[in-house]
């Protein structure tokens, strides 16, 4: 078993609500600055800055989790982590028809900027990325691990978009074995029970990025073991 220090839930500057320094590149430099051994980009209803940070994250000696936060139907937030990048960017291309046709308004929401290894932008999405899109909690948790991945709710604790906030209940016939909890806040001890529990920054700042102070323990350091983990749950 080993024992890595993440972060698995933050934004680059492809998020609109994210800094512009947000870039893949300087994520996972601070990073690694921070002591980070594995970190998690998951930017809103998108992966299209996953393939720099691969880059990136695999030249600074960090286990990337490709990941996105997908707004449900219900304006539920649900972390989507996949098995690889070309997958995660597959199922980005499929939501990317379940998005409603607004267009972004960078002087209102901020810029969506994707990015290359070297932080150059190589394309700007137009498309507004933090909207709804038309499937529900359900459809989208079925669909995750149809692709081999896993769904874990959003900082369950916390806002609108929170699945204990918005819907008041974690639905049992989804089958979460995972959660991520906003530590800031309290949050009922029956949701969180047989499952992992995950702690991320939600980072939009690069000073938000965590610390080296929440751990995960793997059977080996890869993206395989970490979905398993989460696919298993805790043992009550």
């Amino acid at each position: 078993m080993e024992r890595l220090y993440c972060d698995l839930h933050m934004h680059s500057c492809l998020s609109p609500c994210a800094n512009d320094d947000m870039t893949p590149s300087n994520i996972c430099g601070m990073a690694m600055l921070k002591g980070l051994q594995m970190i998690a980009l998951t930017d809103h209803n998108t992966a299209r800055n996953l393939p720099a940070a691969k880059i990136c994250a695999d030249a600074y000696g960090l286990l990337l989790i490709p990941g996105m936060e997908i707004t449900t139907k219900e304006e539920v937030h649900l972390l989507g982590y996949f098995p690889d990048v070309d997958t995660a960017m597959d199922f980005s291309e499929f939501l990317r028809g379940h998005m409603p046709a607004k267009k972004n308004k960078p002087e209102f929401f901020g810029n969506q900027l994707v990015m290359d290894e070297d932080d150059n932008t190589v394309a700007i999405e137009d498309e507004l990325l933090i909207a709804a899109s038309d499937l529900t909690l359900s459809q989208l948790t079925a669909l995750i691990r149809e692709r081999g991945g896993v769904p874990v709710p959003a900082h369950i604790n916390r806002g609108s978009n929170g699945l204990l906030i918005n819907l008041g209940f974690v639905p049992e016939d989804l089958s979460f074995k995972a959660v991520e909890v906003w530590k800031g806040l309290p949050c009922a001890h029956t949701p969180q029970v047989g499952k992992v529990v995950l702690h991320s920054s939600d980072a939009h700042y690069l000073g938000d990025i965590m610390e080296a102070e929440e751990t995960i323990e793997l059977e080996e350091p890869s993206v395989e073991a970490f979905l398993e983990l989460l696919r298993r749950g805790r043992p009550e």
